[in-house]
């Protein structure tokens, strides 16, 4: 690879990387192999995954590797694309919903059984092992396991003359009293749509039990009644000023515009929001000096074990099952989630590691912000009690993503009622869950 180290690492700290490679890394190749290495991600994932793979390159001399890597959108079509013509990177990075699309049989991707010898896959839990086999095929690996949150501005609340929310009646109450206090565009939360799709999902999984899939079968689990509850909870947090409504959102230059990358959001107006702990650093990036960014309790209610968020595997490293070099692809994919040194220059461009002896860098050495910290240690305390709903895999296909926006922008506008959009989700969902495996 020529591509230029980062920034912050020295070409000693490469060497060091490259010096700690475990010496099976290092077996002869007969010659120049070329490995092809796909990834999706933002500048400094691309710089930090650059060097650790250089730091690879160095401790095995004749192999070259060709990194692949773009930002998120337009990387599902181009991988989709390739592995339909059999052109798939050797290791390549994929979400975890994408096994229902690319191997439904668990055959789309190598086992990973079948070269454990050369995967320290004790370093990995019991669980974070299961959410990535297919049929008893162990398709890919974690780097990190992600879950959705509260992240709250705390100055905006002083401001406000209010505590964090830290049930859902509190969070109702604020959205009146934002606007009554703040002025008219001040929210309690930003509503991007997908987001408050999952929020008002959260709620009725609590008062349910339920999410909106049945885990093992190719139907949609709640009842008429649930449903029309997930909807009405949904516009409930336009109505009552607690989310930005989607129509405001889009006269603001995008419905589709990241929260990071609003004004209102900068200066402290709306004054939190609901999403994946990975995405805690694009959030408090942009925050100007004035603002104080937090993580936020779970809200429940009262009685609810789960508390409704969805977590899962923030994204695998897979091997491709048509790989020529299939042994030291898979050496990569260790070398990449389980080395210390590879952890050192990866840090957390991808969460806090799955990986205990990675997670153990990070955390001794202090790699992660202190929110990112905080939001790890919260998620996985969930986690441990079992309060955390594992969704469908079918979920988060992208066809059932692109539907369910679709029913809720609707509801947005005022073009469903709650009854309407209640039945699309039921009859139309149970029929794209049908096309969705298959049948």
């Amino acid at each position: 690879m020529t591509q230029r180290p980062h920034p912050g690492l020295r070409r000693r700290d490469l060497l060091a990387a490259a010096a700690a490679v475990p010496c099976g890394a290092r077996a002869a190749t007969g010659g120049e192999v070329q490995l092809r290495v796909g990834w999706w991600g933002g500048g400094e994932r691309h710089r930090r995954t650059l060097d650790a793979l250089a730091a690879f390159e160095a401790a095995n001399p004749g192999v070259r590797i060709k990194a692949e890597y773009m930002g998120f959108n337009g990387y599902l079509e181009k991988l989709t694309m390739q592995m339909v013509g059999g052109t798939e990177p050797d290791l390549m990075q994929i979400n975890w919903a994408w096994l229902a699309m690319f191997s439904r049989d668990g055959r789309g991707f190598l086992d990973l059984h079948a070269h454990r010898s050369q995967i320290a896959l004790e370093q990995f839990t019991p669980d974070d092992i299961a959410l990535c086999e297919v049929q008893g095929r162990l398709n890919g690996l974690p780097p990190s396991y992600s879950a959705r949150l509260f992240l709250w501005n705390a100055a905006a609340y002083a401001r406000a003359g209010l505590p964090l929310p830290t049930t859902w009646q509190q969070l109702f109450e604020a959205g009146p009293h934002f606007r009554r206090v703040l002025g008219e565009r001040a929210y309690p939360l930003d509503g991007e749509l997908y987001d408050m799709i999952l929020l008002s999902l959260a709620w009725t999984h609590q008062s349910t039990g339920s999410g909106y899939l049945h885990p093992d079968e190719p139907r949609v689990a709640l009842g008429e009644a649930a449903l029309r509850e997930w909807v009405r909870v949904f516009r409930r947090l336009a109505d009552e000023h607690v989310a930005t409504p989607l129509p405001y959102r889009a006269s603001l230059g995008g419905a589709e515009k990241p929260t990071e990358q609003q004004p209102d959001w900068v200066r402290g107006l709306w004054a939190g929001n609901y999403t994946w702990d990975s995405q805690i650093r694009l959030r408090r990036s942009t925050l100007d000096a004035d603002q104080r960014l937090v993580l936020g309790e779970s809200l429940r209610l009262p009685g609810a074990h789960f508390n409704g968020a969805l977590g899962r595997p923030a994204m695998l490293y897979a091997v491709s099952r048509r790989s020529s070099h299939p042994e030291l692809a898979v050496r990569l994919l260790d070398y990449l989630l389980t080395d210390a040194a590879a952890a050192r220059t990866l840090a957390v461009v991808r969460g806090l590691p799955s990986a205990r002896r990675a997670l153990d860098v990070v955390l001794s050495e202090q790699l992660a912000g202190d929110l990112e910290t905080q939001a790890w240690q919260q998620v996985n305390g969930e986690r441990a009690a079992g309060r955390i709903a594992r969704p469908s895999p079918a979920f988060e296909d992208a066809r059932m993503r692109k539907f369910l926006r679709d029913v809720f922008e609707r509801v947005a506008y005022g073009k469903l009622t709650d009854a309407q959009a209640a039945e699309q989700l039921r009859v139309h969902g149970n029929a794209l869950l049908l096309r969705i495996h298959g049948r």
